[in-house]
């Protein structure tokens, strides 16, 4: 959703831009419910199949129970993403335990809390889960992560499925993976999961991973597994600049049904960046303009500690100007306050001349934005807004210093 402008003044989903800058400093987030609640439901309505909201995406906890209220589950990968989701009313039976790092007593607590699976991610994850479960004395059910070693065709940094990246078992393991769980006592085979990363536009990649994850299936049911859940991953491609394709959710209901038309077996998928990303923008201010090297510099005061995904993976987000629109154009490279060379959110881009203290919006950010935001240059975590047809709540209060300083101690030596 693109800002409005109703006599030269912006609106998001009906909500005044000028109106949430009263009561909110810059820069902060906005999220739209509508572009959520109505991308779940053509996602949900497309693919008939369960859809695990992945919390890495965007933990707020208002984000997520409007994610319940439209009937996801939670798919987390940390101890503390269990507790957000346990928070605001997800049902146990309704999350899902990925992650490739659980410790101990991540895992007693999620046996504990009694949620639907722990996805696996390696033989020495299996052992330990099985002795936890003979220390509850209960049955724990499991699923196990495959890595399927299929290219997802997108950057190396959020690339999960190949052979060579550290998320899985590989594949030709599950026949002796499923030997090793038949001696183990304490746990139950429930599903069968895989994830090859983030970020997959072409249409032919899910087609491999539907049909390697077909035959994964076909192979737990020949050993005798009362397999129940199959879990195809996410990463849908979002389009976030003009010239990028994004995935045809037609065409992955079409694939679905070519493979699982008929299983015994129910699937699901686990979103993150298609539920959220396109309903967030962040509003950020000109602190100052100036010419280095023949360079147009904007420097806003949202940068890489408020939006990371630029400096981390060259990502580039849509910028927009929100007030006094020059007829003058410039070429301008927007780069935030911090005490970085890296600290670019866009090069190179045509807008109309600016001036301090001008408004500049950052779109689709509502997916890996506020949620991998930091203090760095002890600078605080921005506010955060849900918008509502005309209504707006501040969701994240604004993150002060002497909130930060009151975190640190000082020691008596001192």
């Amino acid at each position: 959703m693109n800002i409005q402008f109703r006599n030269n003044m912006p609106f998001f989903e009906g909500v005044s831009i000028n109106e949430i800058t009263h009561s909110c400093n810059t820069p902060f987030y906005i999220y739209s419910q509508k572009i959520i609640t109505d991308t779940y439901k053509v996602l949900q309505d497309s693919l008939s199949s369960e859809i695990f909201f992945a919390v890495k995406a965007n933990p707020n906890q208002a984000i997520l129970k409007l994610m319940k209220n439209c009937g996801a589950g939670a798919d987390v990968v940390s101890i503390g993403e269990m507790h957000r989701a346990l928070n605001v009313g997800f049902h146990p039976n309704k999350i899902i335990f990925e992650g490739v790092g659980k410790s101990k007593e991540d895992i007693e607590y999620a046996v504990e809390k009694n949620i639907r699976l722990i996805n696996v991610e390696s033989i020495g994850e299996l052992g330990l889960v099985n002795q936890i479960g003979k220390n509850f004395n209960k049955i724990i059910n499991v699923g196990v992560r495959l890595n399927p070693d299929i290219d997802g065709q997108t950057l190396d940094k959020i690339s999960t499925g190949k052979k060579t990246d550290k998320f899985g078992i590989p594949l030709h393991q599950l026949k002796n993976i499923i030997s090793l769980m038949q001696t183990y006592n304490y746990i139950s085979l429930k599903g069968i999961s895989c994830h090859v990363g983030s970020q997959i536009h072409d249409i032919s990649i899910f087609e491999k991973i539907f049909e390697t994850m077909k035959d994964a299936a076909e192979i737990a049911l020949s050993s005798g597994i009362e397999l129940e859940h199959v879990d195809l991953g996410g990463g849908f491609g979002v389009n976030y600049e003009k010239d990028q394709n994004e995935i045809n959710i037609n065409d992955l209901k079409k694939l679905i049904v070519k493979f699982f038309n008929d299983v015994p077996y129910k699937i699901s998928f686990e979103p993150g960046r298609y539920l959220v990303a396109k309903s967030g923008i962040i509003i950020t201010k000109i602190l100052t303009t100036k010419e280095n090297g023949g360079i147009n510099f904007l420097i806003t005061d949202a940068g890489m500690q408020t939006l990371i995904r630029p400096a981390m993976y060259g990502a580039q987000h849509r910028i927009e100007v929100l007030n006094d629109i020059s007829k003058k154009d410039v070429r301008y490279t927007v780069a935030g306050p911090i005490c970085e060379s890296s600290d670019t959110l866009a090069k190179n881009i045509i807008l109309p001349e600016q001036k301090i203290n001008n408004y500049l919006v950052i779109y689709d950010t509502g997916a890996y934005g506020a949620t991998m935001a930091s203090n760095y240059n002890s600078r605080g975590i921005p506010a955060e807004v849900l918008v509502n047809e005309s209504e707006f709540f501040i969701i994240h209060k604004e993150e002060k210093i002497f909130d930060i300083i009151k975190r640190d101690s000082i020691p008596n030596w001192l």
